[in-house]
């Protein structure tokens, strides 16, 4: 369908995008609960790129209307069974998204992307204790050498000592990391949360 045409059917052809979103949502919910009938989980993780820099790939609205009742169809099983912890993984910019990510069920959020302005100490300032956060490390930091890592890493103590917070780099590493720098990065980390 692609993603073009996938924007135009929530407007053109909402009864397909319901059926879709329902095959899917009871997919999950069926494969979850052979996961959990084997085994113990201590959290749950949707990786869902909802957003892009300027903010989400879906309206709000439509969020809403789509996509939280089968969110909180997985939340309210997952709880059922003794999973807590329900985190999505999402890049961009995913602001006007975290109101309705709650609504649904889900109480933590990665890898909160600074390149798309995801900075984590406003968000638990307006969310506190109801979301979880990982992430929130600016990557490029990581690239630009240890004065650039000792001042993105000035942020981590209060987060930390807030509760709720693992800090964490806001994306895979990509290659322009050096190993060097990696290292300092996680030594320097390790003082900061120390320092909490």
């Amino acid at each position: 369908m692609g993603l073009e045409n996938l924007s135009y059917a929530f407007y053109d052809d909402p009864a397909l995008i319901e059926e879709m979103m329902d095959d899917l949502c009871d997919n999950i919910l069926l494969i979850t609960e052979q996961i959990l009938n084997d085994t113990d989980v201590d959290y749950w993780a949707f990786w869902e790129d909802m957003g892009m820099k300027t903010g989400p790939l879906l309206s709000p609205e439509l969020f809403d209307r789509f996509m939280v009742p089968r969110y909180r169809r997985v939340t309210d099983y997952l709880r059922s069974r003794g999973v807590d912890l329900i985190f999505v993984d999402s890049d961009g910019d995913v602001h006007a998204l975290i109101p309705l990510w709650l609504k649904a069920g889900v109480n933590g959020l990665w890898p909160c992307e600074i390149a798309a302005n995801m900075e984590p100490a406003p968000i638990k300032k307006q969310y506190g204790r109801d979301l979880l956060l990982c992430g929130g490390i600016d990557k490029r930091a990581l690239a630009a050498g240890p004065g650039a890592i000792d001042e993105e890493l000035k942020k981590v103590p209060p987060l930390v000592a807030a509760g709720g917070y693992v800090p964490m780099v806001d994306h895979s590493c990509p290659p322009d990391i050096s190993w060097s720098n990696y290292c300092y990065y996680m030594e320097k980390l390790k003082e900061a949360i120390r320092i909490a």
